[in-house]
C-alpha cells in the first residue's frame, strides 16, 4: 500500500523572485557612485595634493596616521556603497565561494534587508546636515577649496535615501506572501 503524501520542496530550493525594477538597479549603482567624489578627494590628500587646504591647514594631513585613516575611510565607504548593488544582483544572494566557512551559502534576503535598513537610516541622518556645512567659512581652507570640497561631498546626501529605496525594493521582491 502506498500512501499519498504531499511533498514539500527541499529546504535548499528557492522560490523564484521577480527581477529588481530598473529604477532600483539604477539607484543601487548611483548609491555606489555618490561616494566616489569625496573618496577621490581624500585620496588626493593622501597623495600629497593640498586639495583646497592652505599650507598650514594641509599640515595635519601629511602624517602617516592621517593618510592611513583617509585611505581606509575612502576604501571602506566605497565598499559599503558597493554592497547596495548586492541588493539587486544575484551575487548579493550567495556568499562568494572564496570566503572561508560560509562561501557558497545563500544569503537570507531578510538578513540583507535588516542589515541595510539601519545603515540607510544612519547615512540619511549623518548626511542630512551636509547641504549647508560647506557654506560656513573654514580658516584652514581656501575659498575655492571650500567650495570644491562642498561640491564633492554634496552627493553623499543621496547615499542614505538611495540605499533605503533599494532596500525597500529588495524587501518587496523577497517578502513571503501570507496565505489568507
Amino acid at each position: 500500500m502506498s500512501r499519498m503524501t504531499s511533498q514539500k520542496p527541499p529546504a535548499t530550493s528557492r522560490t523564484p523572485v521577480a527581477p529588481p525594477p530598473r529604477w532600483a538597479v539604477r539607484a543601487a549603482h548611483l548609491a555606489a557612485l555618490v561616494v566616489l567624489p569625496s573618496a577621490l578627494w581624500r585620496i588626493a590628500l593622501v597623495l600629497g595634493h593640498p586639495a583646497g587646504y592652505t599650507e598650514a591647514g594641509f599640515e595635519p594631513f601629511a602624517t602617516v596616521d592621517a593618510q592611513v585613516w583617509m585611505l581606509t575611510l575612502s576604501v571602506v565607504s566605497e565598499l559599503a556603497a558597493l554592497l547596495t548593488i548586492g541588493l539587486v544582483r544575484p551575487w548579493g544572494e550567495v556568499v562568494p565561494r572564496w570566503i572561508p566557512l560560509i562561501g557558497g551559502r545563500g544569503v537570507r534576503p531578510m538578513a540583507a534587508v535588516v542589515a541595510a535598513a539601519p545603515g540607510a537610516v544612519a547615512l540619511t541622518l549623518i548626511w542630512a546636515t551636509v547641504p549647508l556645512w560647506w557654506t560656513y567659512p573654514h580658516e584652514e581652507m581656501t575659498a575655492t577649496g571650500n567650495l570644491v570640497v562642498g561640491v564633492l561631498y554634496q552627493p553623499l546626501v543621496l547615499w542614505g535615501p538611495l540605499t533605503a529605496a533599494v532596500t525597500l525594493s529588495c524587501h518587496r521582491r523577497h517578502r513571503v506572501r501570507r496565505r489568507g
